[in-house]
């Protein structure tokens, strides 16, 4: 590592949480799953809430995958630096490499290297992650859906693949379904947040040639102009979504009872986003669509609900119908 390196390193340091960095000395497994555990339970609700589904033992292993991920993101977003972004990934990407020969330092890759030992996952899921934060530095505009989808294969699917590791799959079509699901989420998050996405970050995740069939120019989302044909090209960019998911969704009935309620769960609200998007009439671009508590909480109680009567339909011997 150079100097320079180094100096950008530590400059980036100052903009994100003092947590983050390297400790003097590496924590224990117990300490850095606990600090995987408060990550994840503190930074996003709704990674604790679908953790009440998930079997108690794989709870630790998912803590230290969303830590991974949640520092990630950090690094590549929080700076507010280009380049002390790029130096702090390819370090984090050391210390992923440091983590696969046995020399965890920072409680994420402590607590990591516990999942990898334990649930056998490579190091390519981790590594893509790193190239799609790399990529947020450099590219702002997708010229077709195929590079879109091409991101989606870096900043997504790696996500559905780690999940599938952890809950024992590891096999080329579960891995296929995760990827159209996982894509879907994608998309819908892109939808949803068209007007942050371009004021915030500069990036425009609409595919370019999308946006000259239906005649919608970057000044149209700069200036927040919603149009005919901006409702046209969204409404387009939701339906293509919404195909995406109905692809992905049979995987929910070839895993087990609980990631199949939490696959569930998260694709319906995946779906809800596109029908939040629809309800205000596709203008993304006056207010940020969500999802009422009522939904949230609708969504919640069938999940809950399933998981009760999937139970009871397993202990009476009665098969769940595929």
């Amino acid at each position: 590592m150079t100097v320079d390196n180094a100096q950008l390193i530590e400059l980036g340091w100052a903009a994100l949480p003092p947590e983050y960095r390297i400790p003097e000395h590496p924590p224990t497994l117990d300490e850095a799953r606990a600090w995987c555990q408060r990550l994840a339970e503190t930074h996003y609700e709704n990674f604790h809430v679908a953790s009440w589904f998930l079997p108690k033992r794989l709870r630790p292993y998912f803590h230290s995958i969303y830590a991974y991920c949640r520092v990630s993101d950090d690094l590549g977003d929080e700076t507010g630096n280009r380049e002390q972004s790029l130096a702090l990934l390819d370090f984090w990407g050391q210390e992923l490499d440091a983590c696969y020969r046995g020399e965890a330092r920072h409680p994420v890759f402590v607590a990591l290297a516990e999942t990898i030992r334990a649930c056998d996952i490579p190091k390519t899921p981790f590594a893509d992650l790193l190239v799609a934060f790399r990529q947020d530095q450099t590219i702002t505009r997708f010229e077709t859906m195929a590079d879109v989808l091409g991101y989606c294969q870096y900043s997504a699917n790696p996500v559905g693949h780690l999940v599938l590791y952890v809950c024992g799959y590891r096999d080329p079509k579960r891995f296929a379904l995760s990827d159209h699901t996982c894509s879907a989420l994608q998309l819908a998050n892109f939808w949803q947040d068209v007007r942050t996405d371009y004021h915030d970050r500069d990036r425009i995740y609409f595919p370019a040639e999308d946006m000259r069939r239906f005649g919608v120019d970057e000044a149209t989302i700069a200036g927040g102009k919603f149009t005919p044909a901006f409702r046209e090209l969204m409404r387009y960019e939701v339906d293509y979504a919404r195909r995406m998911f109905e692809q992905g969704l049979p995987l929910v009935g070839m895993v087990d009872r609980e990631l199949a309620i939490d696959l569930d769960l998260f694709s319906r609200g995946g779906l809800e986003i596109l029908r939040a998007i629809e309800q205000q009439d596709y203008n993304v671009l006056r207010s940020r669509p969500s999802i009422s508590k009522s939904r949230k909480a609708a969504l919640l109680l069938r999940a809950l609900t399933g998981k009760f009567l999937g139970r009871n339909l397993a202990n009476s011997g009665v098969e769940r119908a595929a």
